[in-house]
């Protein structure tokens, strides 16, 4: 008989990319791609995007290179923040607590194998606008502001990982993450693993490090609405001289709709639409095979070379 699904982890919270180019990367993400700054603290901005109910989705912090730093995830309740926390000591996993944080209580830090930090938290700061970003439909957490892409929410992170499916079967273990899809290479390896939290198809991601290298970043990605909207985003790149590493096209795994560029300071950004909703309890993850990837994307289209080494920090 299958194991009862574990549902401690509600949802990818926020992330904290590194910078050294702190403003041009602040101005990015503010003026080109829509979010709102909420915060300023020693070397950190906040922003927002515009549908996220919490008070923040990114965290930008001065840094030498760029990066990632701490990988949020909102637990569903107190109760299921110490479930975590206990999986993770049975594990024999270290990891700290921080007292308080911007914009959310207490939280719980620790490393997955790979080196990628992790921070987990239930208590949190509902995001309150101010009058001039106030909604007229109350189920809104702020109005559409209409500036640049207007990014609606943070939808995933993909990690670069030395060994993807030692990571991802640590989160399916400790966190209770559901694998979704997963990419199987003729010699047994999975250099490709899709986890989900609840019923989004996916909200972290492991892929193989061609490089060898550890506990690297892939991309972050945001949400928009409608396809329509990932071609305007690419126009307002090329007209702002944003570097289009990979031109609007369609994923096969996941079935989302994509443009990704490089944010000032180095790192990787997607902008998505599109992929489904997992809806069955016993969902079967899916398989593809090392011919199916040979294929590429959704409609024949190469993944681009650079996606197999590029990361950040750059090695």
């Amino acid at each position: 008989m299958a194991s009862e699904p574990c549902y401690d982890i509600a949802h990818l919270g926020h992330v904290e990319l590194l910078t050294p180019k702190i403003e041009e990367s602040c101005a990015f993400f503010r003026d080109i791609l829509g979010m709102e700054e909420v915060e300023r603290e020693s070397n950190s901005v906040y922003l927002r995007c515009m549908g996220d109910y919490e008070m923040y989705s990114l965290i930008l912090t001065d840094a030498d290179r760029a990066g990632v730093g701490q990988t949020a995830l909102r637990t569903t309740s107190e109760a299921a923040l110490e479930r975590r926390i206990r999986a993770l000591e049975e594990a024999g996993v270290p990891g700290r607590w921080v007292a308080q944080s911007v914009g959310h209580g207490p939280a719980y830090q620790f490393q997955g194998p790979d080196g990628h930090l992790y921070e987990l938290y239930y208590e949190t700061t509902r995001y309150m606008p101010p009058d001039h970003l106030r909604p007229f439909h109350k189920n809104q957490p702020q109005k559409f502001t209409g500036r640049g892409v207007g990014v609606k929410t943070l939808d995933h992170i993909n990690f670069l990982s030395s060994n993807a499916e030692r990571d991802g079967d640590f989160v399916e273990a400790v966190l209770g993450l559901k694998l979704t899809e997963q990419i199987r290479l003729d010699n047994g390896i999975r250099p490709g693993v899709w986890y989900r939290a609840m019923n989004k198809s996916y909200d972290v991601v492991y892929t193989l490090d061609a490089t060898g290298a550890r506990g690297r970043l892939h991309h972050i990605a945001f949400r928009v609405d409608t396809n329509e909207s990932i071609w305007r985003a690419a126009d307002l790149f090329v007209d702002h001289g944003v570097y289009i590493e990979f031109a609007p096209s369609k994923h096969a795994i996941n079935q989302t709709y994509f443009v990704y560029v490089y944010e000032p300071g180095g790192n990787r950004i997607e902008v998505c639409s599109g992929g489904y909703l997992v809806l069955a309890p016993d969902w079967e993850p899916i398989t593809w095979t090392e011919a199916e990837r040979a294929r590429g994307q959704a409609w024949g289209n190469k993944t681009v070379e650079s996606f197999h080494h590029y990361g950040t920090p750059v090695v």
